[in-house]
């Protein structure tokens, strides 16, 4: 089985598009359901504000990377989408998650937020049905090799999120955020971010609001001094903050130019939601100061020289993380061979014995002797086949399984 990945992400793709290439939860279950239909064995997506990434494997590769290329003209209804598109297939592909979850492929490099959202599009997917062997070690390798780089190399021992870049920009743009006021829009894992930095900040209030409840109750619990507010009410409150920063998954546009009031001082919006929530011609309303995802782009992270400085010592990690994954993956092709041959060695068993049984006429304990014996014999002829597993030429294994498997029947 063969391994690729497509996608778009903030290097090649802009905004536009990447709004277009969001998965949010029903439109990603629609998407497994289809692609599953063609000949894709095993898959995992990867949405977040940066990046929508499909990782696959099939047993007809190139024919898989057709069907989803095809599938993803008509899920963003872009002719043209296949120019914004990466596609990494095998090597470069396991390469590619390695980097991911440890953050070198986002937008702030080494970002804390990745390594979750790998996490829960591996979660979701087993839960489903939808990945398998092949991939869920290849996912679970890269999330702990992930863990292991943030923590030996402390690529994040300073904040590195979006939310944490947006808040330092709009500090920057308003000279300070002392006594001022924020509305937050959402209370999911970037909408908790978003709320710890800014309670460190010395605002005067900050409200918060979500379409749904439960979330926000447990974010009120954990934040004491945030200020709750109805969702049909985030118009009204914007004539009374000072800052919007907008964090919500939904596929529906939030904040629209025709339904913004008319403001009594300058507001300083910061959208981080794919696809965005606050419409691109608000930012043409007088007073309004709108910032997205892309504009983070401009804003120099102090420690990103610093980070960079990490990039060889990762890569090594993550190069010898990527061969432990292929010596893996080339033992991994003995196991249908083995669990052939261990059924075959059960029968064996099973009608030596019954021979044994009705030829003597053996006590309890000398069955199960011979039983051990039996067992220990035939267990003992099939372990240089096991041994096959140590073999790291790929080729060479390829051709002894296939000698092997015409040996003892297809």
């Amino acid at each position: 089985m063969e391994l690729a990945v497509i996608g778009v992400d903030h290097h090649i793709a802009p905004m536009e598009v990447r709004e277009k290439m969001s998965f949010t939860e029903s439109k990603k279950e629609k998407t497994f359901q289809i692609l599953r239909q063609e000949n894709i064995q095993e898959l995992i997506i990867v949405s977040t504000c940066n990046r929508s990434e499909l990782y696959l494997a099939s047993e007809e590769l190139e024919q898989s990377i057709h069907s989803v290329c095809t599938y993803l003209k008509e899920y963003t209804g872009q002719d043209d989408i296949e120019k914004h598109l990466f596609i990494k297939e095998n090597r470069d592909a396991v390469y590619h998650i390695f980097q991911v979850a440890a953050g070198l492929e986002s937008l702030v490099i080494g970002e804390d937020q990745i390594l979750g959202q790998v996490k829960d599009a591996l979660e979701y997917a087993i839960e489903r049905g939808h990945s398998g062997k092949l991939l869920n070690k290849l996912f679970r390798e890269s999330i702990t090799k992930a863990k292991y780089i943030k923590t030996t190399l402390k690529i994040s021992e300073n904040p590195t999120s979006v939310g944490y870049v947006g808040l330092k920009m709009l500090k920057k743009e308003m000279d300070s955020l002392e006594g001022k006021r924020a509305l937050i829009i959402g209370a999911g894992n970037m909408g908790k971010l978003s709320l710890k930095y800014i309670m460190e900040e010395n605002l005067d209030k900050v409200y918060i609001t979500n379409r749904t409840h439960d979330k926000l109750n447990q974010l009120l619990i954990e934040f004491e001094g945030v200020c709750p507010v109805y969702y049909e009410d985030r118009y009204d409150l914007l004539q009374e903050v000072d800052i919007l920063i907008s964090t919500t998954a939904s596929p529906h546009t939030l904040f629209r130019k025709n339904n913004m009031p008319k403001l009594r001082k300058d507001l300083y919006i910061l959208d981080l939601a794919m696809p965005r929530d606050v419409e691109k011609e608000v930012g043409e309303l007088e007073g309004v100061h709108l910032y997205e995802i892309d504009d983070l782009k401009k804003v120099i992270d102090e420690n990103i020289e610093y980070r960079k400085s990490l990039m060889e010592p990762i890569m090594v990690i993550i190069q010898k993380s990527v061969e432990e994954f292929y010596k893996w993956k080339g033992a991994a092709k003995l196991d249908p061979l083995i669990k052939k041959i261990n059924a075959q060695c059960e029968t064996i068993k099973m009608e030596s014995l019954d021979y044994i049984y009705r030829k003597t006429n053996l006590t309890i304990k000398d069955k199960t002797v011979v039983e051990k014996m039996i067992h220990s014999a035939l267990k003992r002829s099939i372990k240089p086949i096991i041994n096959l597993k140590r073999i790291e030429d790929a080729e060479k294994l390829d051709d002894y399984i296939a000698v092997i498997d015409e040996i003892f029947g297809k």
